[in-house]
């Protein structure tokens, strides 16, 4: 839906309740890789989350600055550029009147995704009625795990397996718990994400929700940067077959079939159903319920399938219901997990239609916004599909999912509003 129908956008805003919650619109920077040759060497990570939520907003004029109720960022490692109550400090630095208050939020590769549900709930509840959420990660200012101090605990009481602690070891896990997916699945469903990410640029998918960002790398002058770095669109069986698998020899996780690390900021919007229709503004889905759940630490990557059996359950769908998937491939494994649970074949068309996170990236604490804001596009693309949901495993062990609606389908609103009722 675009302020260009504004017909349908008035029947969409009179199927809206005061207190539902609506995604009105979400971008990201483009994804960088992270180290010393990756196009964000150099660059602050609150500075990438200042280009993104100052993107989000510009291009949402109707949405006074001053009228927003809450900033909540994400970030996995909140120290250096990625402390200091980044959620504060970023509004601060967009230039978000001091009257908006602002904090930060970690829950590791769901962070951004928490950001969402956490103030969706201050929506619901009443006690807001805009905001914005989202997450930003520079894996290259701050490697995983770096000055995290595990409690010795968890291992000499025998509370995580040793291997929990690294999130490869963890993919190699499900790679024994299920035999049936083998290195050849796991690299295949790879060689797709980085075809259909490529597929999508081409078709101008992904474009229209990235925020350029100007960076200077140390000793070499400033450039603009507009597409993500990670993809690697010539990406082959034979080229994958002859990585290393680093995790363990003779194993199947390899830097092919998982996600890089990389550098990124996303931010969304949210907003209540009474500030929809006193903005004006069109919503691009409707959130039905979310879920968050725990599974075994060594095995994370399983977390996506119990959060969706609570998020199902809640909404009172059946997993048949769900016309679109936004999966994070943190590990070609975990996705394939899921899949292999539902009964879902890993080529279907439902399934990550713009490629997934082995291809484009995945900043931690940013992608849950990235996924959203793919849906929210398909939503857009696809009227014929009513529920969708964005799903991701989280480390140590647990799993999130997000179900939303799309205002687009013709029964927006209605038959689900009778069931839950």
């Amino acid at each position: 839906m675009s302020a260009t129908a504004p017909t349908a956008q008035n029947n969409v805003h009179n199927l809206l309740n005061d207190r539902d919650v609506v995604f009105v619109d979400g971008v990201r920077t483009p994804f960088g890789r992270a180290g010393e040759k990756g196009i964000y060497h150099g660059t602050r990570a609150d500075d990438l989350a200042v280009k993104a939520v100052r993107g989000l907003l510009e291009r949402n004029p109707l949405v006074p600055a001053g009228r927003i109720d809450e900033v909540s960022l994400a970030a996995t490692t909140q120290s250096g550029d990625q402390g200091l109550t980044i959620g504060r400090t970023v509004a601060l630095l967009a230039g978000i009147p001091q009257s908006v208050p602002g904090y930060a939020i970690d829950r590791m590769c769901a962070g951004a995704m928490t950001a969402v549900t956490s103030t969706a709930g201050g929506i619901a509840f009443g006690a807001y009625d805009l905001v914005i959420a989202g997450g930003v990660e520079h894996m290259g200012n701050h490697p995983m795990g770096a000055g995290a101090d595990p409690n010795p605990r968890f291992v000499s009481e025998r509370i995580v397996d040793p291997q929990a602690l690294n999130m490869g070891n963890t993919a190699e896990n499900l790679h024994d718990r299920f035999p049936a997916i083998t290195k050849d699945r796991a690299d295949r469903y790879a060689v797709a994400s980085q075809a259909k990410l490529a597929a999508a640029y081409g078709n101008g998918q992904i474009q229209p929700d990235l925020v350029p960002v100007a960076a200077k790398r140390p000793g070499e002058g400033w450039a603009v940067h507009t597409r993500d770095e990670p993809p690697r669109p010539g990406t082959t069986l034979e080229s994958l077959s002859e990585l290393r698998t680093p995790f363990r020899a003779h194993g199947r996780v390899t830097a092919g079939n998982s996600a890089g690390l990389n550098d990124g900021a996303t931010a969304a919007l949210l907003a209540s159903g009474a500030a929809v229709r006193e903005l004006g503004l069109a919503p691009k889905m409707r959130l039905v319920s979310f879920a968050f759940a725990g599974v075994a630490p060594d095995v994370m990557g399983y977390g996506p399938v119990p959060a969706t059996e609570k998020a199902l359950a809640k909404a009172g769908l059946g997993i048949n219901d769900i016309g679109l998937f936004e999966i994070n491939e943190a590990f070609a494994v975990q996705v394939l997990s899921f899949l292999d649970h539902y009964g879902i074949d890993q080529d279907d068309d439902r399934v990550n239609r713009y490629g997934g996170a082995i291809a484009v990236g995945h900043p931690l604490a940013a992608s849950g916004v990235r996924l959203m804001t793919q849906l929210a596009r398909q939503f857009d693309q696809d009227h014929s599909v009513r529920f969708g949901l964005s799903t991701m495993c989280i480390g140590l062990g647990m799993g999130g999912t997000v179900i939303w609606e799309n205002p687009h389908h013709p029964d927006f609103g209605t038959a689900l509003r009778e069931t839950t009722a």
